[in-house]
């Protein structure tokens, strides 16, 4: 920031790459948040050079710019949801810009969103959802001579998979969430999770007997795989989640994770949609319908806004049907 003040008439370019530096260092965005917001500004810094001129700086911008710009990513073939995501990213930056008195006006102001259809997200039933943990439990306790992970077909390794799954559904946590998960996080004595969510956001969440008996099963494996990668020092203060060799970096990514549900779904006869996300949806979806305040929901998933939580939840049509045939007066 300091070294863009000192130049006389920063270009757009230097003041996106000011944004991005405040992202990263004190606001604590993720760094997909940082990745996707630095390329959608400086794309758009671009078109600005582009159809200003070399020599334009962001007071020149107005919102009709802005406009034109998102006509230019629908003709690149771009959808609503992405040239909505752009959007925000500008207007991020431009409630930034305001702050610091770079400008007068906010031109994104005046620009609205496109409008996104609403969809509804489709889960599995609590029925599927449990099946399958009570199959990938009883799976585990017969298996008495397992292979070491790190020779497992597809780098499969029961012992954690079922700490995924149980984590992402009994928890109702973010992918990113779960991978940051470390092991001084675990609470035993008080049963909860210690979560940290997006902005550095810390929350915590019950942690059920079911995800901690399957974290205690998986525990010993850890630390074999650890202890024979030379990373002893990790047993007690490192991630939860860890790769099958431990090289390198220890902790497991949200791609390996994605890849774990989607096998397990598929093999499961699960949609081939299912993706942690999923798992996250049906967290939400099954305690509404089995009573939970929405409120209490919002709080376990880390909204900062109720309607945020109201988009992750869904109730189906014969509950709909049950909740009015007993309170409306003329059902």
């Amino acid at each position: 920031m300091s070294k863009v003040l000192a130049t006389r008439n920063p270009t757009p370019l230097e003041w996106a790459n000011a944004f991005v530096a405040v992202l990263q260092t004190e606001r604590g965005s993720s760094p997909h948040t940082v990745r996707a917001y630095t390329r959608e500004i400086q794309t758009f810094t671009t078109y600005l050079s582009d159809t200003l001129g070399a020599d334009s700086r962001v007071d020149d911008v107005q919102h009709q710019h802005i406009r034109a710009y998102l006509v230019t990513l629908y003709g690149q073939g771009l959808t609503r949801a992405s040239t909505a995501r752009a959007l925000a990213a500008i207007r991020a930056w431009f409630r930034w810009l305001a702050k610091q008195d770079v400008l007068q006006s906010n031109p994104s102001q005046l620009v609205c969103s496109p409008r996104l259809p609403k969809h509804l997200p489709r889960v599995p039933s609590a029925e599927q959802v449990n099946s399958l943990l009570n199959a990938m439990e009883t799976s585990q306790e017969g298996a008495a001579d397992r292979m070491p992970p790190d020779r497992k077909p597809h780098g499969g390794w029961p012992e954690r998979d079922r700490v995924v799954w149980e984590l992402l559904y009994g928890c109702g946590i973010r992918n990113s969430e779960l991978v940051g998960i470390n092991v001084p996080d675990l609470q035993w004595g008080n049963e909860v999770l210690l979560v940290r969510g997006k902005g550095r956001k810390e929350r915590y969440v019950p942690l059920g007997d079911a995800a901690a008996i399957a974290i205690r099963a998986y525990l010993p494996s850890r630390e074999e795989v650890l202890r024979q990668a030379g990373k002893s020092a990790l047993v007690d203060a490192g991630p939860l989640l860890i790769n099958a060799t431990a090289r390198s970096s220890a902790r497991l990514t949200t791609r390996s994770v994605g890849r774990t549900v989607k096998a397990i779904a598929i093999a499961s006869g699960l949609s081939a949609g299912v993706h942690p996300h999923t798992l996250r949806h049906a967290f939400g979806t099954h305690m509404l319908e089995d009573g939970a305040d929405l409120r209490a929901i919002q709080e376990l998933l880390g909204h900062a806004r109720l309607s945020t939580t109201q988009r992750y939840t869904q109730l189906t049509v014969s509950q709909v049907q049950q909740v009015y045939d007993k309170t409306h007066p003329r059902a």
